[in-house]
């Protein structure tokens, strides 16, 4: 039994500022070496996709009546 609702905007958002992440930390260890501007278009970029797939989650919803079956 799910206890909330599956949410793939928030899933894709959230991987996106992961990788982010994952790379300028790999940028601090001296693994590799990450430009200071990379962060602003995987955010911008990441929130973008997020809200892209959020859009069209709810507009399949709304169409399968998926919204109006919540338990």
């Amino acid at each position: 039994m799910l206890r909330h609702e599956f949410q793939p905007g928030r899933l894709v958002g959230g991987i996106c500022l992961t990788v982010a992440g994952a790379l300028y930390l790999g940028d601090v260890r001296g693994l590799w070496e990450v430009p200071w501007f990379t962060a602003v278009p995987l955010a911008v970029g990441g929130l973008f996709l997020a809200g892209l797939t959020t859009a069209l989650t709810r507009a399949i919803r709304r169409r399968s009546g998926a919204e109006d079956e919540k338990v």
